[in-house]
Protein backbone atom coordinates (compact mmCIF):
# COMPACT_ATOMS: atom_id res chain seq x y z
CA UNK A 1 0.00 0.00 0.00
CA UNK A 2 0.91 3.36 -0.92
CA UNK A 3 0.54 5.72 1.96
CA UNK A 4 1.57 9.80 1.52
CA UNK A 5 2.80 11.00 5.27
CA UNK A 6 2.78 14.28 6.34
CA UNK A 7 3.82 15.01 9.56
CA UNK A 8 3.68 18.77 10.26
CA UNK A 9 5.93 18.83 13.69
CA UNK A 10 6.46 22.22 15.83
CA UNK A 11 9.70 23.85 13.50
CA UNK A 12 8.88 21.81 10.16
CA UNK A 13 6.71 20.07 7.71
CA UNK A 14 8.38 16.72 7.11
CA UNK A 15 6.23 14.58 4.12
CA UNK A 16 7.03 11.17 2.60
CA UNK A 17 5.81 9.31 -0.03
CA UNK A 18 6.25 5.56 1.84
CA UNK A 19 5.28 2.42 -0.32
CA UNK A 20 4.28 -0.18 3.08
CA UNK A 21 5.89 -1.98 4.72
CA UNK A 22 9.22 0.53 4.63
CA UNK A 23 10.19 1.68 1.36
CA UNK A 24 10.67 5.14 0.99
CA UNK A 25 9.64 6.28 -2.42
CA UNK A 26 10.43 10.02 -1.53
CA UNK A 27 10.54 12.56 0.77
CA UNK A 28 11.17 16.14 1.79
CA UNK A 29 11.41 18.49 4.58
CA UNK A 30 10.08 22.52 4.84
CA UNK A 31 11.87 24.49 7.52
CA UNK A 32 8.96 26.58 9.18
CA UNK A 33 11.56 27.83 11.77
CA UNK A 34 11.88 27.22 15.60
CA UNK A 35 8.32 28.16 16.51
CA UNK A 36 5.71 26.50 13.25
CA UNK A 37 2.64 27.97 15.17
CA UNK A 38 4.04 31.66 13.97
CA UNK A 39 4.79 30.35 10.31
CA UNK A 40 3.66 32.80 8.26
CA UNK A 41 2.20 30.85 5.23
CA UNK A 42 2.22 27.35 5.95
CA UNK A 43 0.00 26.44 2.99
CA UNK A 44 2.59 27.32 0.43
CA UNK A 45 4.79 25.01 2.16
CA UNK A 46 2.46 22.20 2.01
CA UNK A 47 1.87 22.49 -1.80
CA UNK A 48 5.48 22.90 -2.51
CA UNK A 49 6.10 19.61 -0.50
CA UNK A 50 3.38 18.10 -2.62
CA UNK A 51 5.72 19.63 -5.60
CA UNK A 52 8.75 18.37 -4.51
CA UNK A 53 7.06 14.84 -3.98
CA UNK A 54 6.10 14.83 -7.13
CA UNK A 55 1.97 14.67 -6.57
CA UNK A 56 -0.34 16.74 -8.76
CA UNK A 57 -3.13 17.79 -7.01
CA UNK A 58 -5.08 18.58 -9.78
CA UNK A 59 -4.52 15.01 -10.99
CA UNK A 60 -7.40 12.50 -10.79
CA UNK A 61 -5.11 9.85 -9.91
CA UNK A 62 -3.02 10.61 -7.38
CA UNK A 63 -0.64 7.91 -7.14
CA UNK A 64 -1.40 6.54 -3.06
CA UNK A 65 -3.69 4.84 -1.39
CA UNK A 66 -4.50 6.87 1.70
CA UNK A 67 -2.66 10.32 3.81
CA UNK A 68 -1.55 9.73 7.15
CA UNK A 69 -1.38 12.42 9.15
CA UNK A 70 0.76 13.00 12.52
CA UNK A 71 -1.67 14.63 15.47
CA UNK A 72 0.72 15.38 18.76
CA UNK A 73 -2.72 15.10 21.28
CA UNK A 74 -4.89 12.85 21.00
CA UNK A 75 -6.14 12.78 24.86
CA UNK A 76 -8.55 10.19 26.51
CA UNK A 77 -10.32 9.74 23.14
CA UNK A 78 -7.57 8.53 20.24
CA UNK A 79 -5.48 5.71 21.35
CA UNK A 80 -5.02 4.28 17.94
CA UNK A 81 -5.12 5.82 14.45
CA UNK A 82 -8.58 6.95 13.08
CA UNK A 83 -10.35 7.98 10.07
CA UNK A 84 -10.28 11.89 9.58
CA UNK A 85 -13.78 13.27 9.22
CA UNK A 86 -15.53 16.46 10.87
CA UNK A 87 -16.20 14.85 14.35
CA UNK A 88 -12.34 13.47 14.89
CA UNK A 89 -11.20 16.98 14.01
CA UNK A 90 -13.63 18.80 16.13
CA UNK A 91 -12.37 16.52 19.14
CA UNK A 92 -8.49 17.10 17.79
CA UNK A 93 -9.96 20.81 18.31
CA UNK A 94 -10.95 19.96 21.75
CA UNK A 95 -7.52 19.31 22.77
CA UNK A 96 -6.14 22.34 21.22
CA UNK A 97 -4.96 24.44 24.13
CA UNK A 98 -3.14 21.18 25.95
CA UNK A 99 -0.55 21.17 23.44
CA UNK A 100 -0.89 24.92 21.47
CA UNK A 101 2.71 24.57 19.33
CA UNK A 102 1.50 21.67 17.77
CA UNK A 103 -2.18 20.76 17.45
CA UNK A 104 -2.80 23.81 15.65
CA UNK A 105 -0.50 23.42 13.03
CA UNK A 106 -1.79 19.72 13.13
CA UNK A 107 -5.44 20.79 12.71
CA UNK A 108 -4.48 23.39 9.93
CA UNK A 109 -2.13 20.86 8.05
CA UNK A 110 -4.87 18.23 8.12
CA UNK A 111 -7.51 20.74 6.73
CA UNK A 112 -5.19 22.30 3.87
CA UNK A 113 -4.71 18.64 2.91
CA UNK A 114 -7.98 17.52 2.63
CA UNK A 115 -9.01 20.12 0.71
CA UNK A 116 -6.22 20.03 -1.35
CA UNK A 117 -6.93 16.13 -1.85
CA UNK A 118 -10.61 15.53 -1.29
CA UNK A 119 -10.95 12.48 -2.51
CA UNK A 120 -8.47 10.65 -0.60
CA UNK A 121 -8.75 8.62 2.46
CA UNK A 122 -6.83 11.02 5.52
CA UNK A 123 -5.98 8.90 8.75
CA UNK A 124 -4.86 10.41 12.09
CA UNK A 125 -2.11 8.57 13.92
CA UNK A 126 -1.58 10.35 17.65
CA UNK A 127 1.91 10.65 19.59
CA UNK A 128 0.09 10.15 22.94
CA UNK A 129 -1.45 7.02 21.56
CA UNK A 130 1.93 5.13 22.49
CA UNK A 131 1.58 6.02 26.08
CA UNK A 132 -1.72 4.61 26.73
CA UNK A 133 -0.97 1.97 28.48
CA UNK A 134 0.67 3.94 31.07
CA UNK A 135 0.18 2.66 35.02
CA UNK A 136 -1.48 4.95 37.31
CA UNK A 137 1.67 5.44 38.72
CA UNK A 138 2.65 6.73 35.95
CA UNK A 139 0.10 8.92 34.77
CA UNK A 140 -1.35 10.45 37.55
CA UNK A 141 0.05 13.51 39.30
CA UNK A 142 0.36 13.76 42.75
CA UNK A 143 -2.50 16.74 43.34
CA UNK A 144 -6.49 16.15 44.86
CA UNK A 145 -8.29 13.82 43.55
CA UNK A 146 -10.91 15.60 41.97
CA UNK A 147 -8.46 17.70 39.78
CA UNK A 148 -8.06 13.73 37.87
CA UNK A 149 -11.64 12.84 38.36
CA UNK A 150 -13.22 16.33 37.47
CA UNK A 151 -10.62 18.06 35.05
CA UNK A 152 -8.70 14.82 33.79
CA UNK A 153 -5.50 16.20 34.88
CA UNK A 154 -2.85 13.42 34.16
CA UNK A 155 0.58 12.86 32.30
CA UNK A 156 0.00 11.66 28.45
CA UNK A 157 3.47 11.39 27.39
CA UNK A 158 4.45 12.74 23.71
CA UNK A 159 7.04 11.84 20.56
CA UNK A 160 5.46 8.27 20.92
CA UNK A 161 5.54 7.98 17.11
CA UNK A 162 9.07 8.64 17.19
CA UNK A 163 9.79 6.48 20.12
CA UNK A 164 8.03 3.10 18.40
CA UNK A 165 10.13 3.78 15.59
CA UNK A 166 13.29 3.72 17.83
CA UNK A 167 12.46 0.71 20.01
CA UNK A 168 12.12 -1.25 16.69
CA UNK A 169 15.65 0.42 15.04
CA UNK A 170 17.14 -0.65 18.31
CA UNK A 171 15.92 -4.32 18.35
CA UNK A 172 17.47 -4.60 14.94
CA UNK A 173 20.51 -2.68 15.70
CA UNK A 174 21.00 -5.20 18.72
CA UNK A 175 19.78 -7.80 17.37
CA UNK A 176 17.55 -8.43 19.93
CA UNK A 177 13.95 -9.11 20.17
CA UNK A 178 11.55 -6.22 21.01
CA UNK A 179 10.12 -8.00 24.08
CA UNK A 180 13.85 -9.16 25.80
CA UNK A 181 14.43 -5.15 25.79
CA UNK A 182 14.39 -2.14 28.40
CA UNK A 183 15.59 0.88 26.44
CA UNK A 184 15.31 4.39 26.93
CA UNK A 185 14.74 6.70 24.27
CA UNK A 186 15.99 10.24 24.11
CA UNK A 187 14.16 12.12 21.55
CA UNK A 188 16.03 15.75 21.07
CA UNK A 189 14.92 18.17 18.46
CA UNK A 190 13.21 21.65 18.79
CA UNK A 191 10.63 19.67 21.41
CA UNK A 192 12.54 16.88 23.68
CA UNK A 193 11.02 14.13 25.49
CA UNK A 194 12.61 11.03 27.38
CA UNK A 195 11.05 8.16 27.68
CA UNK A 196 11.57 4.47 29.43
CA UNK A 197 10.45 1.60 27.40
CA UNK A 198 10.09 -2.14 28.56
CA UNK A 199 9.32 -4.92 26.07
CA UNK A 200 7.83 -2.42 23.77
CA UNK A 201 5.73 -0.74 26.05
CA UNK A 202 6.15 2.96 27.42
CA UNK A 203 6.56 2.37 31.52
CA UNK A 204 7.43 5.74 32.07
CA UNK A 205 7.76 9.78 30.24
CA UNK A 206 9.15 13.02 30.67
CA UNK A 207 6.45 14.67 29.08
CA UNK A 208 2.94 15.21 30.89
CA UNK A 209 -0.18 16.27 30.39
CA UNK A 210 1.31 18.96 27.52
CA UNK A 211 4.10 19.07 25.79
CA UNK A 212 5.52 21.42 28.07
CA UNK A 213 7.09 19.45 31.25
CA UNK A 214 10.32 17.59 31.15
CA UNK A 215 13.35 18.52 29.30
CA UNK A 216 14.53 21.96 28.34
CA UNK A 217 14.14 22.94 24.79
CA UNK A 218 14.31 24.96 22.06
CA UNK A 219 11.90 27.41 23.04
CA UNK A 220 9.89 25.60 25.61
CA UNK A 221 10.87 25.98 29.63
CA UNK A 222 10.55 22.53 30.29
CA UNK A 223 9.60 21.44 34.23
CA UNK A 224 9.85 24.41 36.19
CA UNK A 225 8.46 24.89 39.79
CA UNK A 226 4.73 25.65 39.44
CA UNK A 227 4.95 28.17 42.52
CA UNK A 228 6.68 30.38 40.00
CA UNK A 229 3.48 30.35 37.76
CA UNK A 230 1.49 31.15 41.24
CA UNK A 231 3.92 34.00 41.92
CA UNK A 232 4.15 35.31 38.10
CA UNK A 233 -0.20 35.76 38.34
CA UNK A 234 -1.01 36.48 41.81
CA UNK A 235 1.36 39.45 42.07
CA UNK A 236 -0.69 40.55 38.36
CA UNK A 237 3.08 40.17 36.62
CA UNK A 238 1.70 38.47 34.25
CA UNK A 239 -1.37 36.99 33.23
CA UNK A 240 -1.91 32.90 32.49
CA UNK A 241 -2.03 33.99 28.22
CA UNK A 242 1.17 35.58 29.00
CA UNK A 243 2.63 32.96 30.99
CA UNK A 244 1.80 30.41 28.59
CA UNK A 245 3.32 32.37 25.70
CA UNK A 246 6.27 33.02 27.47
CA UNK A 247 6.70 29.65 28.41
CA UNK A 248 5.75 27.89 24.98
CA UNK A 249 7.70 30.83 22.70
CA UNK A 250 10.27 32.51 24.29
CA UNK A 251 12.13 30.04 27.26
CA UNK A 252 14.01 27.40 26.84
CA UNK A 253 17.28 27.76 24.68
CA UNK A 254 16.33 30.88 23.10
CA UNK A 255 15.27 32.32 26.74
CA UNK A 256 18.50 31.26 28.75
CA UNK A 257 20.81 32.63 25.76
CA UNK A 258 19.06 35.63 24.37
CA UNK A 259 20.10 34.46 20.84
CA UNK A 260 18.17 30.94 19.54
CA UNK A 261 17.01 28.10 19.82
CA UNK A 262 18.28 26.45 17.41
CA UNK A 263 21.64 24.48 19.12
CA UNK A 264 23.76 25.21 16.02
CA UNK A 265 23.15 28.55 16.76
CA UNK A 266 24.01 28.89 19.99
CA UNK A 267 27.51 26.61 19.42
CA UNK A 268 28.63 29.17 17.38
CA UNK A 269 27.70 31.84 19.62
CA UNK A 270 29.59 30.12 22.60
CA UNK A 271 32.35 29.56 20.63
CA UNK A 272 32.44 33.39 19.77
CA UNK A 273 32.64 34.06 23.78
CA UNK A 274 29.09 34.50 24.58
CA UNK A 275 28.64 33.51 28.20
CA UNK A 276 24.58 33.06 27.94
CA UNK A 277 24.50 30.70 25.00
CA UNK A 278 27.78 28.75 27.25
CA UNK A 279 25.24 28.54 29.83
CA UNK A 280 21.61 27.61 28.06
CA UNK A 281 23.62 24.61 26.32
CA UNK A 282 25.00 23.59 29.62
CA UNK A 283 21.71 23.76 31.61
CA UNK A 284 19.98 21.40 28.31
CA UNK A 285 22.84 18.84 29.24
CA UNK A 286 22.54 18.65 32.58
CA UNK A 287 18.67 18.42 32.28
CA UNK A 288 18.82 15.94 29.31
CA UNK A 289 20.76 13.54 31.87
CA UNK A 290 18.78 14.52 34.49
CA UNK A 291 15.37 13.65 33.33
CA UNK A 292 17.56 10.29 31.51
CA UNK A 293 18.38 9.30 35.03
CA UNK A 294 14.57 9.53 36.34
CA UNK A 295 12.86 7.54 33.89
CA UNK A 296 15.66 5.06 34.73
CA UNK A 297 14.03 4.31 37.67
CA UNK A 298 10.84 2.94 36.09
CA UNK A 299 13.32 0.28 33.97
CA UNK A 300 14.87 -3.41 35.78
CA UNK A 301 17.86 -2.49 33.91
CA UNK A 302 18.98 -0.53 30.91
CA UNK A 303 19.93 -2.37 27.69
CA UNK A 304 20.11 0.93 25.68
CA UNK A 305 20.13 4.31 25.47
CA UNK A 306 18.56 5.77 22.49
CA UNK A 307 19.47 9.30 21.06
CA UNK A 308 17.12 10.35 18.08
CA UNK A 309 15.83 13.64 16.95
CA UNK A 310 17.79 16.64 14.80
CA UNK A 311 19.92 16.87 18.09
CA UNK A 312 20.02 13.03 19.03
CA UNK A 313 20.80 12.35 15.60
CA UNK A 314 23.62 15.25 14.57
CA UNK A 315 24.59 17.00 17.52
CA UNK A 316 27.69 15.08 18.79
CA UNK A 317 29.04 17.18 21.49
CA UNK A 318 25.82 17.11 23.04
CA UNK A 319 25.23 13.48 23.04
CA UNK A 320 29.07 13.08 24.68
CA UNK A 321 28.35 15.91 27.49
CA UNK A 322 24.78 14.04 28.52
CA UNK A 323 26.50 10.53 27.96
CA UNK A 324 29.57 11.65 30.53
CA UNK A 325 26.88 13.14 32.99
CA UNK A 326 25.42 9.27 33.00
CA UNK A 327 28.50 7.46 33.97
CA UNK A 328 26.66 6.76 37.40
CA UNK A 329 24.26 4.54 35.66
CA UNK A 330 27.17 2.71 34.45
CA UNK A 331 27.04 3.93 31.03
CA UNK A 332 30.36 4.25 29.26
CA UNK A 333 31.75 7.62 27.82
CA UNK A 334 30.99 7.55 23.92
CA UNK A 335 34.10 7.65 21.58
CA UNK A 336 36.09 10.83 21.40
CA UNK A 337 36.30 10.19 17.57
CA UNK A 338 32.28 10.37 17.07
CA UNK A 339 31.53 12.80 14.44
CA UNK A 340 28.62 14.73 13.07
CA UNK A 341 26.08 13.19 11.54
CA UNK A 342 26.71 9.61 12.44
CA UNK A 343 24.96 6.91 10.53
CA UNK A 344 22.55 4.75 12.82
CA UNK A 345 24.32 2.68 15.04
CA UNK A 346 26.29 2.23 18.20
CA UNK A 347 27.96 5.39 19.94
CA UNK A 348 30.05 3.50 22.42
CA UNK A 349 33.02 1.12 21.76
CA UNK A 350 32.51 -1.25 24.44
CA UNK A 351 30.11 -3.95 22.69
CA UNK A 352 30.47 -5.65 25.91
CA UNK A 353 29.14 -3.24 27.85
CA UNK A 354 25.51 -3.25 30.42
CA UNK A 355 23.92 -0.32 27.97
CA UNK A 356 24.67 0.20 24.73
CA UNK A 357 24.41 3.68 23.00
CA UNK A 358 22.67 4.03 19.63
CA UNK A 359 22.23 6.70 17.01
CA UNK A 360 18.65 6.52 15.36
CA UNK A 361 17.12 8.36 12.59
CA UNK A 362 13.59 9.47 13.45
CA UNK A 363 10.95 7.96 10.82
CA UNK A 364 7.39 9.01 12.40
CA UNK A 365 6.57 8.55 8.69
CA UNK A 366 7.52 5.08 8.45
CA UNK A 367 5.17 4.39 11.48
CA UNK A 368 2.27 6.69 10.35
CA UNK A 369 2.40 4.89 6.98
CA UNK A 370 2.22 1.86 9.03
CA UNK A 371 -0.52 2.54 11.29
CA UNK A 372 -2.27 4.06 8.47
CA UNK A 373 -2.16 1.13 6.21
CA UNK A 374 -3.09 -1.46 9.32
CA UNK A 375 -5.91 0.86 9.80
CA UNK A 376 -7.10 0.77 5.93
CA UNK A 377 -6.68 -3.15 5.90
CA UNK A 378 -8.89 -4.01 9.23
CA UNK A 379 -11.07 -1.34 8.06
CA UNK A 380 -12.02 -3.75 4.67
CA UNK A 381 -11.98 -7.14 6.67
CA UNK A 382 -14.64 -5.44 9.40
CA UNK A 383 -16.81 -4.72 6.35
Amino acid sequence: MRILVLNAGSSSLKAALVETPDVTLARTEISWGSDASRSADRAAGLEGALRELGLDTRAEAQGFDAVGHRVVHGGDRFTAPAFVDDEVMAEIAADMDLAPLHNKVALEAIDMARTLLPSATHVACFDTAFHSRLTPEAYRYPVPGRWYTEWGIRRFGFHGLSVAWSVRRAAELLSRDVSDLAIIVAHLGSGCSVTAVEAGRSVDTSMGMTPLEGLMMGTRSGSIDPGVLCYLTGRGLLDADEVGAELEHRSGLLGVSGVSGDIRELRTAADEGSAEATLALSMFVRRAAAWIAYVATALPRLDALVFTGGIGENASEVRRDIVERLGVLGISPLRRDDHEPITEGRLDDDHEAATAVLSVEAREDLVIADQTAALIRQHAQDR
